[in-house]
């Protein structure tokens, strides 16, 4: 196999908290699929925190883990979310965002302080958090034939397939999640099925 199917993310969410000099770091580590998810999940925070000076953050995301980001969100540039982002780095894991809200003590900690505060900030609240792997699934849409529904059922059951939304009517339509390893071999299958269409959608 060329590519690695599997990811390493976080079951739920978790948080840990960091002290130093009066400074308090709480760190917040959410599991999220897209970069939709990131905002609403400040706003709740900013919320909650109404007098924290500061909400640094990094995310990864995709199985690839090629998508990231970093704010520093006021604090002194490098210093907030890359020592986050390395945290979520060398855990390996991805599909994860890390907040780390900061209530100012009144002593000024330097840049050396800053990134070891909001560093250990994010291993406690990783360290808190259920580590789990994933497999990279492809969501495919398949159309066919009413009569051909047996022949389509049989083989969703024979290979395990996880049905997200079926519509049964003359013309029907299933929409499948599919373990990226196992791809090939069921799309081969369903080609056997005369007249069936099949569409990919997305990964995730």
């Amino acid at each position: 196999m060329l590519f690695d199917d599997t990811y390493k993310t976080i079951a739920e969410n978790a948080e840990g908290i960091f002290k130093d000099k009066g400074s308090k770091f709480i760190a917040y580590a959410y599991p999220i699929r897209s970069e939709d998810e990131v905002k609403p999940i400040l706003q709740s925070l900013r919320t909650e925190h109404a007098k924290a000076r500061h909400f640094c953050y990094a995310y990864r995301l995709s199985p690839d883990r090629t998508v990231f980001r970093i704010n520093d969100d006021g604090e002194p540039s490098g210093t907030a979310g890359r020592p986050i982002l390395n945290c979520l780095l060398s855990e390996d894991i991805t599909n994860v965002i890390v907040v780390v809200v900061r209530y100012f003590g009144g002593t000024l900690l330097g840049v050396p302080g800053l990134i070891n505060a909001y560093k250990n900030a994010s291993i406690e609240a990783i360290k808190t958090a259920t580590i789990i792997s994933k497999t990279v699934n492809d969501i495919y849409q398949i159309e066919f034939d009413y009569l051909q529904m047996n022949d389509v059922m049989r083989l969703v059951k024979e290979e395990n397939l996880m049905v997200l939304s079926q519509n049964f009517d003359i013309q029907c339509v299933l929409t499948f999640e599919v373990r990226k390893a196992q791809l090939n071999q069921v799309l081969a299958k369903f080609d056997k099925i005369e007249g069936l269409k099949h569409q990919y959608l997305h990964t995730i």
